[in-house]
């Protein structure tokens, strides 16, 4: 897994970055969701890496990476804060510019990089998600009963995490079949940690708050998404029952957005890499 990719922690000022990085090529900086690590993309990198130089961290709080201490208003586990990770650990190591690609949360966080560091970021892509201003401002009964983790995740009055932890492989469903072994050794070294399981409900937390208030702020303002976009969904997930057309909603947000649906589960990197990659490869040649 991750043949020939260095592996390094990396401070970025308010906590500590675990990152494996490789290939060769322009930089793609890759950013896992919920409740996965940066294993996930195991099964992508070998596509991408003779193309480009490959970064793949765990978020904050998720994984090996750092989980500094939350505040009352979640602000350390925003999509701002993770967002201004990132560009402090590729400049680390060496990119100003670069191209950034998320899954699930990992798309908000990209989303935000995008928004609020638009010099950084050279090309966009965002996978099953739009913006989350944009679900909690159209979310109805479907949504709830869909994503009704996002709220149980997300509300601190009764906390998710002792339920969790009583048990977190019949909470997390996962397998070693859908995602590879070593990919979930350590996806799995993750949900058995408290402190991770506490700081992805503190991702949730931020989701409900922080995170809607600044896009909501850019809706208001009328800022947009500048870079190139591509928004990739998940055929075999909600996508499309949700919404639609989930690409016109992205247009509303960037200016010069394309995007197509990958015949897939929610996790395309493990379940399509092939064609995840092909599509990534397509919209990242100069």
């Amino acid at each position: 897994m991750f043949d020939d990719f260095a592996t390094a922690v990396i401070d970025v000022g308010e906590t500590e970055l675990f990152v494996r990085h490789g290939g060769s090529g322009s930089p793609l900086l890759l950013l896992h969701g919920h409740p996965r690590t940066h294993a996930t993309w195991h099964r992508l990198v070998p596509h991408l890496a003779p193309h480009h130089t490959v970064v793949c961290p765990d978020l904050r709080g998720y994984g090996r990476s750092g989980k500094p201490p939350t505040t009352p208003d979640h602000a350390p586990y925003s999509k701002r804060a993770m967002a201004g990770d990132m560009v402090t650990l590729m400049r680390t190591l060496g990119h100003d510019q670069f191209a950034v690609a998320g899954h699930d949360r990992g798309a908000y966080v990209a989303h935000r990089l995008a928004a609020d560091h638009p010099d950084a970021v050279t090309r966009l892509i965002v996978m099953d998600g739009i913006p989350i201003g944009e679900a909690l401002a159209r979310a109805d009964a479907k949504f709830a009963a869909a994503w009704w983790h996002w709220f149980f995740l997300g509300q601190s009055a009764k906390p998710a995490e002792r339920i969790i932890n009583a048990d977190p492989d019949a909470w997390y469903t996962a397998t070693a079949e859908q995602m590879g072994q070593e990919a979930y050794e350590d996806y799995r070294r993750a949900i058995h940690d408290p402190k991770t399981v506490h700081a992805m409900c503190e991702d949730y937390r931020a989701g409900l708050t922080v995170d809607r208030a600044a896009d909501d702020a850019d809706r208001d303002a009328g800022r947009r998404i500048t870079s190139p976009t591509l928004f990739l969904w998940s055929s075999k997930d909600d996508m499309e029952d949700l919404y639609g057309d989930p690409l016109a909603i992205w247009r509303t947000w960037a200016d010069d957005v394309t995007g197509h649906a990958i015949s897939s589960g929610h996790h395309m990197a493990e379940e399509a890499p092939d064609e995840l990659a092909q599509s990534l490869l397509a919209f990242l040649r100069p």
